[in-house]
């Protein structure tokens, strides 16, 4: 596991950082006018874990590419893998990506440049940075090349589940023989002027869209300058953030063979999608989690064996409705004894990384026999009847399996089983 995160002086990059924040409850949203992840990676963080990278290249990287490539180097160095020797030249490289915020700047610097004016050095420099940030694929091309890999690599985008996706398709590749080692990336960086600006474009378009406003579309969220409060009862509105965070997942046989530590096992994914015609909006009555949340289960484990989730509440009461109504369908009078947080309060919902973090965090919590507390609830919201660990501290669980569950609105409904290293 590596991670680019927000920290609260500094970047957050080891299993141990991001577990010490995660497991107190602490945010590291910092106010920008709206609060905001803003992971702020010095140049010398990015130089000392990437020394060899030519400058023709490196200085054309976006933030998305830097914090790609950070947590990266910081999640083969988890693993004990050598990038220099060579060890996942046959790896595939899979990278979630939600956002565009990070392609812009170079795709207006190429779109106004104008080739009368353009020496033939500039225009050089303005290809290979066209070349490397106008595609959503940008941070697995780069992420390829480091590692000079000849397995798949590719790029999915499908919102906040992306990275939740590509964990998926490893898994899938891994169980078929056709790979024994993939490297999956979330990152994402959504501008905060860009936010900053919605906010304010917010207020004026209020009234207008209650005018049109029908039954199955979501309510606009008043504001960006509270903080969020996932499964509280004051929950209100979404702090976005930045950021990238990155898996190890290999076939048992070869991470046996070379004696890796294991956090746990990717038992199963599954997905599906609300099938409603409206692209904004979702179906509160959770029945599409439901149905991902049993496919993922199939027939070979019950809900029964599963007491926490790790949900995908950003403070988005939509998102707590359909999670509220699938937990109780699957739980029914047990719903009360279930242990479900969610950690997008410590460093903002930052898209694409969601899936990959979840994951990393669910393992953990395994791992310590401990669920980490959900961020910013104090005051659960009474619609909600499983635990959301309110507060700063963990809650002690002794347990085997565990659900990680992430959601596009309008989109993908993904459910991840996790397992510890010896669950069947």
């Amino acid at each position: 596991m590596g991670f680019c995160l927000p920290g609260e002086e500094q970047p957050l990059f080891t299993v141990g950082e991001v577990w010490d924040v995660a497991s107190h409850g602490r945010s590291c949203l910092k106010h920008h006018g709206v609060y905001y992840g803003s992971v702020e990676l010095p140049e010398t963080a990015f130089a000392e874990r990437l020394p060899d990278v030519p400058g023709i290249f490196s200085r054309h990287y976006t933030n998305a590419h830097r914090y790609g490539l950070v947590s990266l180097v910081e999640a083969c160095a988890d693993a004990q893998l050598s990038i220099r020797n060579g060890d996942l030249t046959d790896a595939a490289v899979l990278v979630g990506r939600g956002g565009i915020d990070a392609n812009i700047a170079s795709y207006l610097e190429v779109l106004h440049a104008d080739a009368r004016t353009t020496t033939p050095h500039q225009a050089m420099e303005l290809f290979v940075r066209a070349q490397q940030g106008l595609t959503p694929s940008d941070v697995a091309l780069v992420q390829g090349a480091l590692l000079r890999t000849t397995g798949p690599c590719f790029t999915v985008s499908c919102g906040c589940a992306s990275s939740a996706v590509q964990i998926g398709n490893a898994r899938r590749m891994i169980a078929a023989g056709d790979i024994e080692l993939a490297v999956i990336t979330g990152v994402d960086v959504f501008g905060v002027d860009v936010i900053q600006n919605v906010q304010r474009l917010l207020h004026g378009a209020q009234g207008a869209y209650e005018s049109i406003r029908v039954d199955g579309m979501p309510e606009l969220l008043p504001s960006f300058d509270r903080v969020m409060r996932p499964y509280d009862r004051r929950a209100d509105c979404v702090n976005h953030g930045e950021g990238s965070a990155t898996l190890v997942l290999e076939s048992r046989e070869r991470a046996e063979r070379r004696g890796a530590y294991i956090y746990g096992q990717v038992l199963s994914h599954g997905m599906t999608r609300d099938g409603l015609s409206n692209p904004l909006a979702s179906d509160e009555s959770g029945a599409s989690l439901v149905t991902a949340v049993r496919k993922c289960l199939g027939d070979r484990w019950d809900i029964g064996q599963v007491p926490y989730i790790h949900g995908g509440s950003d403070g988005d009461v939509v998102v707590t409705a359909f999670e509220t109504n699938a937990v109780q369908q699957l739980y029914g009078d047990g719903v009360e004894n279930l242990l479900m947080t969610s950690q997008e309060a410590c460093f903002g919902h930052n898209g694409a990384p969601a899936g990959a973090l979840g994951v990393a965090l669910t393992l953990l919590m395994l791992e310590q026999g401990e669920v980490c507390p959900t961020a910013n609830c104090e005051e659960p919201a009474d619609n909600i009847r499983f635990d959301p660990v309110p507060g700063v501290h963990t809650r002690r669980l002794e347990f085997d399996y565990a659900l990680t569950c992430n959601y596009q609105i309008g989109g993908v409904k993904s459910a991840i089983l996790l397992g510890s290293p010896d669950a069947n």
